[in-house]
Protein backbone atom coordinates (compact mmCIF):
# COMPACT_ATOMS: atom_id res chain seq x y z
CA UNK A 1 0.00 0.00 0.00
CA UNK A 2 1.47 3.35 1.39
CA UNK A 3 4.77 1.46 2.39
CA UNK A 4 5.31 -0.06 -1.37
CA UNK A 5 5.13 3.71 -3.29
CA UNK A 6 7.11 5.70 -0.67
CA UNK A 7 10.04 3.45 -0.10
CA UNK A 8 10.73 2.82 -3.48
CA UNK A 9 11.24 6.88 -3.62
CA UNK A 10 13.18 7.41 -0.80
CA UNK A 11 15.75 4.97 -2.01
CA UNK A 12 16.36 6.57 -5.48
CA UNK A 13 16.44 10.22 -3.47
CA UNK A 14 19.75 8.73 -1.17
CA UNK A 15 17.68 7.87 1.61
CA UNK A 16 17.99 4.24 2.13
CA UNK A 17 19.10 4.84 6.20
CA UNK A 18 15.56 6.05 6.57
CA UNK A 19 13.76 3.22 4.54
CA UNK A 20 14.17 0.51 7.28
CA UNK A 21 12.85 2.87 10.58
CA UNK A 22 10.31 4.03 8.54
CA UNK A 23 8.83 0.15 7.47
CA UNK A 24 9.35 -0.46 10.73
CA UNK A 25 7.20 2.24 12.39
CA UNK A 26 4.46 1.38 9.49
CA UNK A 27 4.49 -1.94 10.00
CA UNK A 28 3.99 -1.57 13.72
CA UNK A 29 1.24 1.19 13.23
CA UNK A 30 -0.86 -1.43 10.68
CA UNK A 31 -0.54 -3.70 13.24
CA UNK A 32 -1.60 -1.89 16.58
CA UNK A 33 -4.56 -0.88 14.29
CA UNK A 34 -5.24 -4.18 13.30
CA UNK A 35 -5.77 -4.92 17.50
CA UNK A 36 -7.11 -2.03 18.96
CA UNK A 37 -8.73 -0.59 16.02
CA UNK A 38 -12.07 -3.56 16.15
CA UNK A 39 -13.02 -2.26 19.33
CA UNK A 40 -13.05 1.30 18.90
CA UNK A 41 -16.31 1.78 16.87
CA UNK A 42 -18.07 0.24 20.45
CA UNK A 43 -16.40 3.04 22.42
CA UNK A 44 -19.27 6.05 21.23
CA UNK A 45 -22.02 3.31 21.54
CA UNK A 46 -20.68 2.33 24.55
CA UNK A 47 -20.97 5.71 25.94
CA UNK A 48 -24.19 6.36 24.63
CA UNK A 49 -25.79 3.82 26.55
CA UNK A 50 -24.12 4.90 29.45
CA UNK A 51 -25.14 7.90 29.63
CA UNK A 52 -29.13 7.54 28.18
CA UNK A 53 -28.78 4.13 30.02
CA UNK A 54 -30.96 2.90 27.28
CA UNK A 55 -29.65 -0.41 25.45
CA UNK A 56 -32.93 -0.44 23.21
CA UNK A 57 -30.90 0.69 19.94
CA UNK A 58 -28.47 -1.49 20.05
CA UNK A 59 -28.88 -5.30 19.35
CA UNK A 60 -26.61 -7.46 21.29
CA UNK A 61 -26.75 -9.79 19.08
CA UNK A 62 -23.68 -7.98 17.61
CA UNK A 63 -21.87 -9.29 20.49
CA UNK A 64 -22.97 -12.60 19.78
CA UNK A 65 -22.00 -12.66 16.56
CA UNK A 66 -18.19 -10.82 17.70
CA UNK A 67 -17.93 -13.55 20.82
CA UNK A 68 -18.89 -16.98 17.97
CA UNK A 69 -16.61 -15.43 15.36
CA UNK A 70 -13.47 -14.52 17.46
CA UNK A 71 -13.55 -17.49 19.53
CA UNK A 72 -13.36 -19.89 16.14
CA UNK A 73 -10.98 -17.27 15.24
CA UNK A 74 -8.62 -18.86 18.44
CA UNK A 75 -9.25 -22.10 17.45
CA UNK A 76 -8.73 -21.85 13.80
CA UNK A 77 -5.18 -20.51 15.03
CA UNK A 78 -4.17 -23.37 16.44
CA UNK A 79 -5.10 -25.24 13.17
CA UNK A 80 -3.20 -23.28 10.86
CA UNK A 81 -0.78 -19.92 12.70
CA UNK A 82 -2.03 -17.03 11.00
CA UNK A 83 -0.42 -13.27 12.25
CA UNK A 84 -0.17 -12.51 16.04
CA UNK A 85 -1.61 -9.17 15.61
CA UNK A 86 -5.32 -11.20 14.21
CA UNK A 87 -4.91 -13.09 17.23
CA UNK A 88 -4.27 -10.39 19.59
CA UNK A 89 -7.23 -9.06 17.88
CA UNK A 90 -9.91 -11.59 18.78
CA UNK A 91 -9.07 -11.82 22.27
CA UNK A 92 -9.23 -7.61 22.66
CA UNK A 93 -12.58 -8.26 20.57
CA UNK A 94 -14.07 -10.91 23.38
CA UNK A 95 -13.05 -9.06 26.67
CA UNK A 96 -14.47 -5.84 24.50
CA UNK A 97 -17.80 -7.67 23.69
CA UNK A 98 -18.56 -9.07 27.36
CA UNK A 99 -17.81 -5.66 28.91
CA UNK A 100 -21.06 -4.34 26.32
CA UNK A 101 -23.14 -7.25 26.83
CA UNK A 102 -22.71 -6.20 30.76
CA UNK A 103 -23.45 -2.82 30.38
CA UNK A 104 -26.34 -4.03 28.31
CA UNK A 105 -27.83 -6.74 30.45
CA UNK A 106 -27.74 -3.62 33.97
CA UNK A 107 -29.31 -1.28 32.06
CA UNK A 108 -31.98 -3.81 30.71
CA UNK A 109 -32.77 -4.85 33.99
CA UNK A 110 -33.05 -1.63 35.82
CA UNK A 111 -35.07 0.10 32.87
CA UNK A 112 -38.11 -2.94 33.18
CA UNK A 113 -39.42 -3.52 36.88
CA UNK A 114 -40.86 -7.27 37.76
CA UNK A 115 -39.32 -8.68 34.99
CA UNK A 116 -39.43 -12.82 35.17
CA UNK A 117 -35.26 -14.37 35.52
CA UNK A 118 -34.32 -15.94 32.56
CA UNK A 119 -31.51 -17.91 32.84
CA UNK A 120 -28.78 -19.83 30.78
CA UNK A 121 -28.15 -22.54 33.71
CA UNK A 122 -30.79 -23.83 36.55
CA UNK A 123 -31.49 -21.07 38.32
CA UNK A 124 -31.07 -21.27 42.24
CA UNK A 125 -34.20 -22.16 44.46
CA UNK A 126 -33.76 -18.41 45.91
CA UNK A 127 -34.86 -17.28 42.12
CA UNK A 128 -37.74 -18.93 41.80
CA UNK A 129 -41.49 -18.65 43.50
CA UNK A 130 -41.65 -20.97 46.31
CA UNK A 131 -45.29 -22.24 46.14
CA UNK A 132 -45.32 -23.28 42.49
CA UNK A 133 -41.45 -23.56 41.34
CA UNK A 134 -41.66 -23.94 37.18
CA UNK A 135 -39.57 -26.98 35.85
CA UNK A 136 -36.53 -25.74 35.11
CA UNK A 137 -33.70 -27.97 32.75
CA UNK A 138 -30.12 -27.54 33.37
CA UNK A 139 -29.90 -25.56 30.25
CA UNK A 140 -32.63 -23.30 29.25
CA UNK A 141 -32.59 -23.09 25.66
CA UNK A 142 -36.09 -21.46 25.27
CA UNK A 143 -35.33 -20.12 21.45
CA UNK A 144 -38.14 -17.38 22.60
CA UNK A 145 -35.47 -15.88 25.38
CA UNK A 146 -32.49 -17.39 24.28
CA UNK A 147 -29.35 -14.02 24.70
CA UNK A 148 -32.17 -11.96 26.36
CA UNK A 149 -31.02 -13.18 29.91
CA UNK A 150 -30.99 -11.19 33.08
CA UNK A 151 -27.77 -11.54 34.48
CA UNK A 152 -24.19 -11.40 32.96
CA UNK A 153 -23.38 -14.19 34.40
CA UNK A 154 -25.95 -16.49 32.53
CA UNK A 155 -23.83 -14.68 29.25
CA UNK A 156 -20.47 -16.17 30.09
CA UNK A 157 -21.75 -19.40 31.55
CA UNK A 158 -23.13 -19.84 27.58
CA UNK A 159 -19.71 -18.87 26.64
CA UNK A 160 -17.72 -20.90 28.22
CA UNK A 161 -20.18 -23.80 28.07
CA UNK A 162 -19.85 -22.99 23.27
CA UNK A 163 -15.88 -22.39 23.99
CA UNK A 164 -15.14 -25.90 25.79
CA UNK A 165 -17.81 -27.63 22.78
CA UNK A 166 -15.52 -26.28 20.04
CA UNK A 167 -12.21 -26.40 21.57
CA UNK A 168 -12.76 -30.32 22.36
CA UNK A 169 -14.43 -30.70 18.81
CA UNK A 170 -11.26 -28.74 17.22
CA UNK A 171 -8.93 -30.88 19.78
CA UNK A 172 -9.85 -34.00 17.91
CA UNK A 173 -9.90 -32.40 14.51
CA UNK A 174 -6.40 -31.08 14.27
CA UNK A 175 -5.21 -33.38 11.86
CA UNK A 176 -7.92 -32.78 9.40
CA UNK A 177 -7.45 -30.33 6.87
CA UNK A 178 -10.90 -29.97 5.57
CA UNK A 179 -11.70 -29.15 9.19
CA UNK A 180 -9.00 -26.85 9.76
CA UNK A 181 -9.85 -25.14 6.56
CA UNK A 182 -13.57 -25.20 7.56
CA UNK A 183 -13.19 -23.83 10.88
CA UNK A 184 -11.60 -20.53 9.49
CA UNK A 185 -14.39 -19.93 6.84
CA UNK A 186 -16.73 -20.44 9.49
CA UNK A 187 -14.74 -17.53 11.96
CA UNK A 188 -14.75 -15.00 9.10
CA UNK A 189 -17.55 -15.89 7.83
CA UNK A 190 -19.44 -15.32 11.15
CA UNK A 191 -18.05 -12.20 11.65
CA UNK A 192 -19.01 -10.61 8.21
CA UNK A 193 -22.49 -11.14 9.25
CA UNK A 194 -21.81 -8.73 12.15
CA UNK A 195 -23.60 -5.95 10.52
CA UNK A 196 -27.00 -8.50 10.09
CA UNK A 197 -28.62 -8.13 13.41
CA UNK A 198 -28.25 -4.64 13.77
CA UNK A 199 -29.29 -4.22 10.03
CA UNK A 200 -32.34 -6.07 11.39
CA UNK A 201 -32.89 -4.31 14.73
CA UNK A 202 -33.16 -1.07 12.21
CA UNK A 203 -35.41 -2.53 10.05
CA UNK A 204 -37.95 -3.69 12.69
CA UNK A 205 -38.04 -0.41 14.43
CA UNK A 206 -38.09 1.55 11.33
CA UNK A 207 -35.37 3.65 12.65
CA UNK A 208 -32.15 4.15 13.51
CA UNK A 209 -32.64 5.43 16.47
CA UNK A 210 -30.27 4.55 19.43
CA UNK A 211 -27.65 3.19 17.33
CA UNK A 212 -24.31 5.16 17.12
CA UNK A 213 -23.94 6.32 13.84
CA UNK A 214 -19.91 7.15 14.90
CA UNK A 215 -20.09 3.32 15.30
CA UNK A 216 -21.24 2.23 12.33
CA UNK A 217 -18.89 4.79 10.45
CA UNK A 218 -15.97 3.34 12.02
CA UNK A 219 -17.32 -0.11 11.38
CA UNK A 220 -16.82 1.04 7.51
CA UNK A 221 -13.97 2.61 7.41
CA UNK A 222 -12.09 -0.50 9.82
CA UNK A 223 -13.33 -3.14 8.11
CA UNK A 224 -11.96 -1.72 4.89
CA UNK A 225 -8.93 -1.12 6.29
CA UNK A 226 -9.16 -4.73 7.26
CA UNK A 227 -9.58 -5.84 4.23
CA UNK A 228 -6.61 -4.37 2.37
CA UNK A 229 -4.55 -5.31 5.31
CA UNK A 230 -5.47 -9.27 4.67
CA UNK A 231 -5.04 -8.88 1.05
CA UNK A 232 -1.88 -6.64 1.50
CA UNK A 233 -0.21 -9.49 4.22
CA UNK A 234 -1.63 -12.48 2.25
CA UNK A 235 -3.84 -13.43 5.20
CA UNK A 236 -6.16 -16.64 4.30
CA UNK A 237 -8.09 -16.06 1.59
CA UNK A 238 -11.20 -17.05 3.70
CA UNK A 239 -10.58 -13.20 5.64
CA UNK A 240 -10.12 -11.62 2.90
CA UNK A 241 -13.46 -12.54 0.81
CA UNK A 242 -15.58 -12.03 3.92
CA UNK A 243 -13.83 -9.00 4.33
CA UNK A 244 -15.41 -7.98 1.45
CA UNK A 245 -18.73 -8.85 2.29
CA UNK A 246 -18.54 -7.40 5.66
CA UNK A 247 -18.34 -4.04 3.98
CA UNK A 248 -21.16 -4.35 1.80
CA UNK A 249 -23.05 -4.97 4.90
CA UNK A 250 -21.78 -2.20 6.68
CA UNK A 251 -22.69 0.13 3.78
CA UNK A 252 -25.96 -1.31 3.74
CA UNK A 253 -26.58 -0.24 7.68
CA UNK A 254 -25.23 3.48 6.49
CA UNK A 255 -28.42 3.57 3.39
CA UNK A 256 -30.79 3.01 6.47
CA UNK A 257 -29.17 5.80 8.28
CA UNK A 258 -29.30 7.59 5.20
CA UNK A 259 -33.14 6.48 4.26
CA UNK A 260 -34.63 6.62 8.27
CA UNK A 261 -33.59 10.04 7.77
CA UNK A 262 -34.95 11.16 5.14
CA UNK A 263 -37.92 9.09 4.77
CA UNK A 264 -39.59 8.18 8.92
CA UNK A 265 -41.09 5.49 8.94
CA UNK A 266 -44.20 4.61 11.51
CA UNK A 267 -42.69 2.22 14.32
CA UNK A 268 -43.91 -1.25 13.61
CA UNK A 269 -45.90 -3.50 15.54
CA UNK A 270 -43.97 -5.40 17.88
CA UNK A 271 -44.79 -8.78 19.48
CA UNK A 272 -43.55 -8.19 23.09
CA UNK A 273 -42.18 -11.00 25.38
CA UNK A 274 -44.50 -11.79 27.85
CA UNK A 275 -42.29 -11.16 30.91
CA UNK A 276 -39.15 -8.96 29.57
CA UNK A 277 -40.94 -6.30 26.86
CA UNK A 278 -38.65 -5.64 24.09
CA UNK A 279 -35.41 -8.23 23.65
CA UNK A 280 -31.72 -6.66 23.25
Amino acid sequence: MLRDFILPIMEEDGWEWLVAPIQQLISWGASAAMVFGGVVPYVPQYRDIKRTQNAEGFSTYVCLVLLVANILRILFWFGRHFESPLLLQSIIMIITMLLMLKLCTEVRVTNELNIKRRSFSAADSKDEEIKTPPKRSFLDFDLYYFWHWNKFTDYVQCVLAFTGVAGYITYLSLDSTIFVETLGFLAVFTEAMLGIPQLYRNYQNRSTEGMSVKMVLMWTSGDTFKTMYFLVNQAPFQFSICGLLQVFVDMAILLQVYFYSCYPQKPASHTTHPASTKAL
